[in-house]
């Protein structure tokens, strides 16, 4: 893609940005205060004064910094970022799939959620991925039109600018980078190299998709290549020119029944045409003093990262140490614990009763504590959930926003798996999810990411299944000073939980929270995951302690801004190639 091309477009809205006010011209007069980072930093994060986006791929951010700098505030930005997104990191990035989005606006302290989560199809029956034998079917679940959901990522970024952006730009001004990349292409390099000959056998298997991400000698685009994909810019621009209805009525929506129905799947007009994103309260919690806030179900990552959190709260972790044989000890039980809840009690809101208030409450965290031994690991099989009603009172991507008056924007979307079903919508362009599969589709059957789940997540029509996308704002005395999330499926969780608690417990800058080893245990199986990096002598003490770790590739890709006394501190986490921490 021309750099040049992409400028001439953001260069076309620069009439958008008001002119600098007096007091602003007087604060860049006010001597300027120094960053603060230590001389120790292991690795350092990207710095600025006045806004800063981080996202996966460098271009898409870059997108999103030239909307802020032409004067636009984090939604609008975010916006522009997930449109881009969805040309520039197709594996992740979409317009066919859906997510979760978490908006700040400091002038009015609010903070919002926006789920735009994929639907289930009105035909979508409880038994609709089990077999002639009641069994669960792969097949079904993960590679058919029944695991496509009705698409959510349009109606979520066109509300977001509706209601939150800065009223500078059009939904057409911020969808224009998003069309020139995609008429233009994109050079295939980094992330899209690495990733297309790991989804070659996927892909392949359709023929719309085989027309866009292959060459005509039948192999994946490679290294050097450009990724051209003139259909989704027609898709992307009659959503410029007619809002969400380009997409959801008309040519767009018909074209992606046919393409479900192509695949097996029972997808209607109505589907499509009816689909709302809805905007909830975020789940909210405290650790150190801080407040965290997150998405609430039919995410569970926000309640169970503040579960955790309430949890650990009880143990002087920052005296153990960051990732001391300790401290992961019992950050696995506490997982533990929390993972066994939500196979139990979380699902979609609108249809089952989520003990959100229990979940998160102080006094049930109390209760997991006085369970855990410091000396010994928990067998799983031992850990049943919990019953918090009595306290009642790879392949997804994250980016975050801040802008230069303090708000922010955390959000998470996916196609769950890398490229989603691998299914282009034949006329549009743009590839399908497999999101369904998170359901779960019969007590005692994982997904794909191996987790469980019981009634309260179980398929039906109109139903959003139950994701781990944990979009977060952390604020201290009232203002941003955290914006975080990550890809990662079931382990997003534990993921944010752990940068979260390297730069609010362990003082640690985004960047040396990015490169630090992670950990993960999701209950079942009974496994404490671990990446490279940990001491061998740290991994015995865990043995000892009665844990079986496993030692196992990447665990996701945090996406973090830190805010500290005027500065803003970026990182895009370099488990993944391409990403970008940009500031002005």
């Amino acid at each position: 893609m021309k750099k040049s091309s992409i400028s001439a477009v953001l260069a076309a809205l620069l009439w958008c940005a008001a002119p600098i006010s007096a007091s602003a011209q007087a604060q860049a007069q006010a001597p300027e205060p120094q960053p603060i980072i230590s001389g120790w930093a292991r690795a350092l994060p990207s710095l600025s004064r006045n806004g800063m986006v981080v996202s996966q791929e460098r271009t898409a951010s870059q997108v999103g910094l030239d909307i802020l700098k032409a004067g636009g505030n984090a939604v609008d930005a975010a916006v522009a970022v997930g449109f881009a997104l969805a040309v520039t990191l197709p594996r992740a990035g979409n317009i066919g799939g859906g997510g979760f989005m978490l908006v700040h606006l400091a002038g009015s302290a609010k903070t919002v959620a926006i789920d735009y989560r994929e639907t289930a199809p009105a035909s979508t029956s409880r038994d609709v991925f089990l077999d002639e034998n009641g069994a669960y079917s792969a097949q079904k679940a993960q590679s058919s039109g029944l695991a496509v959901g009705v698409p959510g990522t349009v109606a979520g970024l066109a509300m977001a600018h509706a209601r939150y952006g800065s009223g500078r730009f059009s939904l057409a001004d911020l969808i224009a980078p998003a069309i020139a990349l995609a008429r233009e292409g994109v050079l295939v390099d980094d992330d899209l190299a690495d990733s297309l000959p790991h989804a070659e056998r996927r892909l392949g298997r359709w023929p719309a998709t085989r027309k866009i991400f292959f060459r005509p000698d039948g192999r994946v685009l490679g290294r050097g290549d450009r990724l051209m994909q003139p259909e989704l810019a027609e898709t992307l621009a009659a959503i410029a020119r007619l809002g969400p209805s380009g997409f959801y009525e008309g040519a767009t929506a018909e074209r992606l029944v046919a393409a479900v129905a192509s695949a097996g799947g029972r997808m209607t007009l109505e589907d499509v045409r009816d689909y709302r994103a809805v905007e909830r309260e975020p789940v909210r919690g405290r650790f150190r003093g801080r407040e965290i806030l997150s998405m609430p179900p039919p995410s569970s990552g926000g309640v169970h990262i503040i579960q955790i959190l309430n949890v650990l709260e009880g143990f002087p972790l920052a005296e153990w140490g960051q990732n001391s044989a300790r401290t992961i000890h019992v950050m696995a039980e506490a997982m533990k614990h929390a993972y066994a809840d939500r196979a139990e009690h979380l699902g979609d809101p609108d249809f089952a009763t989520v003990p959100v208030r229990g979940l998160t409450s102080p006094a049930y965290a109390a209760r997991i504590r006085e369970r855990i031994s410091l000396e010994s690991a928990t067998p799983a099989k031992q850990i049943r959930p919990g019953h918090p009603h009595a306290f009642e009172s790879d392949q997804t991507t994250h980016f975050s926003v801040v802008d230069k008056d303090g708000n922010a924007v955390s959000n998470t979307y996916t196609l769950n798996f890398s490229y989603g079903l691998g299914l282009v919508v034949e006329g549009a362009g743009f590839l399908l999810n497999n999101e369904l599969d998170d359901f779960a589709a019969a007590p005692g059957a994982a997904n794909a990411y191996g987790m469980l789940g019981g009634a309260a997540n179980a398929p039906g029509p109109g139903k959003r299944p139950l994701s781990s996308m944990s979009p977060t704002i952390v604020l201290e005395n009232g203002e941003v000073a955290l914006v975080t999330g990550s890809p990662g499926g079931s382990r997003i969780i534990t993921i944010v939980l752990q940068a979260l608690l390297d730069m609010i417990e362990h003082g640690m800058n985004p960047a040396e929270s990015a490169i630090s080893p992670r950990v993960h245990h999701q209950w079942s199986p009974d496994e404490l995951r671990t990446e490279r990096g940990l001491s061998p002598d740290t991994i015995r003490l865990l043995e000892g302690k009665g844990h079986a770790v496993r030692v196992q590739p990447t665990i996701g890709s945090i996406q973090t801004i830190q805010r500290r006394e005027g500065w803003l501190y970026g990182a895009s986490d370099t488990r993944q190639r391409g990403g970008g921490a940009l500031g002005y």
